[in-house]
């Protein structure tokens, strides 16, 4: 699988490669602040497999946490990218910035729902996590 996507500007551009690892829903209170108040739609991608090709994007990370993950979004129009996690382990693509984001097809799981709010909705028979799988 070759999926593209980029910026609302078009700014920043990326491809990512290969097979996503997961798909998912994330209702953390972090992803609320991401998205303006919603859940967050992701794959999580090899990072081998992925690079910008145009432009390059700012990077964000918290310095009052421990472990915390690296947030890329264009330096021009704000769109949060991808997000680096688990030491460089994986990139999470954010659904909103494929050119096709119907390839995303639904979420294998609904993940930090204890955080979730009232009005955040998950699908039918979407298994439901109160915190992080494992």
């Amino acid at each position: 699988m070759s999926l593209t996507g980029g910026c609302y500007c078009g700014s920043v551009r990326y491809e990512a490669g290969g097979a996503p690892m997961f798909k998912g829903q994330c209702h953390c209170r972090e992803c609320q602040y991401i998205t303006g108040g919603g859940a967050n739609l992701f794959m999580v991608m090899s990072p081998a497999e992925f690079k910008y090709t145009k432009g390059a994007p700012a990077q964000f990370a918290r310095d009052d946490i421990a472990n915390p993950v690296t947030r890329e979004f264009c330096p021009k129009c704000g769109t949060h990218l991808v997000t680096r996690a688990g030491g460089g382990a994986m990139v999470i693509v954010k659904i909103g910035t494929l050119d096709d984001p119907s390839v995303f097809e639904g979420p294998q799981m609904a993940i930090w729902m204890k955080d979730a709010q009232p009005y955040h909705l998950v699908a039918e028979g979407v298994p439901q996590m109160p915190g992080m799988p494992g």
